[in-house]
């Protein structure tokens, strides 16, 4: 959509030349200047909502970069299977871009016009961006995480911690298991363990006030538990994932997805046995579930051929025990 929007506008340059203007002077006359001084220029073209980002955020974005007269990015993140993660001031230093990412608000997507000096300067950067030249960048912002909270957060001592309300301590988890979730998304199922347990172990240097605020912390222990348990799954580690399912049944016994991790698990570990408990346990919280009743079908035909196999083996153990003492009568010599 964008590109075609672009290539719209740099059809008319004919006529922008007309006027003595080129297509950046063209789109320059509908956009708002960030600075004041005409270094970043923006164009909102689909508004977002919420908070604009706050410094040190990270946000999942997709962007494309475009010089003058060419209607093909020189850079594109639109053909990635999935969008860029990127933190202010690591992964996004390009000053204009920096700024310009700082005005916008989840889900908006805009164009930002960049000056050289807020681009990539008088030098440029050979072969693919000219020397002082200007820049075009579309950017949607698809989420916004506050990493900067989390690690002004997390280089605090324990003690420290605790000074913040416990809201605070919230909003820093949910950001770790936000995180946490992209990662898992992506299948880096080792980062995405990273977050989930970096939040356990702030939530467990948490001094409890209260029984109301305990249970609140145990609650908020109960989806890192069900992901670390999902996530030793796929990093086909079961013993762990059992680990941690049960570490979330400790905090709710009637726990669905607990029940169904650990059916998950046990059938990993070839105890069907278990595994056809655990989901039948599962199954009665949640009867129609989809998930839980096909892996219940596969453990219930697993169990059995279990079953039938230890009857067969029996069966030979009892019928060659038969042969056996049968054999020594007939070898006994007659009294």
């Amino acid at each position: 959509m964008s590109i075609n929007g672009l290539q719209k506008r740099f059809q008319s340059s004919s006529m922008a030349a007309e006027l003595n203007q080129s297509p950046f002077d063209n789109i320059r006359q509908q956009m708002e200047d960030v600075l004041g001084n005409g270094g970043v220029l923006k164009e909102v073209v689909h508004p977002g909502e919420g908070p604009s980002v706050p410094q040190n955020a990270s946000v999942l974005i997709h962007y494309s970069g475009f010089l003058e007269y060419s209607d093909q990015p020189f850079e594109t993140t639109t053909h990635f299977k999935h969008p860029c993660m990127m933190k202010l001031g690591r992964d996004v230093t390009l000053p204009g871009m920096l700024l310009g990412l700082l005005t916008m608000r989840k889900g908006e997507f805009s164009r930002f016009l960049l000056h050289p000096r807020y681009a990539f300067g008088e030098m440029g950067c050979p072969p693919l961006i000219p020397s002082a030249a200007p820049v075009l960048y579309e950017i949607q912002i698809l989420d916004i995480l506050d990493s900067g909270q989390v690690d002004d957060f997390v280089i605090l001592s324990p003690d420290e911690q605790n000074m913040f309300p416990l809201c605070k301590l919230d909003e820093v988890v949910n950001t770790l298991r936000s995180f946490g979730n992209r990662c898992f998304n992506q299948s880096r199922y080792e980062k995405a363990k990273e977050h989930y347990k970096q939040g356990v172990e702030l939530l467990g240097n948490r001094v409890r006030l209260s029984d109301a605020e305990a249970k609140k912390l145990q609650m908020a222990l109960l989806p890192l538990y069900l992901n670390l348990s999902l996530t030793e799954l796929r990093l086909e580690r079961p013993r762990k994932a059992l680990k941690y399912a049960n570490r979330a049944l400790d905090v709710d016994s009637s726990s669905t997805k607990a029940l169904y991790r650990c059916g998950q698990a046990y059938l990993e570990l070839g105890d069907n046995e278990r595994a056809h408990d655990y989901l039948v346990k599962a199954q009665t919280r949640k009867p129609f579930d989809g998930d839980i009743n096909n892996l219940l079908k596969t453990v219930t035909i697993a169990y059995k051929d279990s079953l039938d196999k230890e009857k067969d083996l029996y069966a030979k153990m009892f019928a060659g025990f038969k042969g056996s003492a049968e054999k020594q009568t007939n070898d006994d010599p007659s009294q």
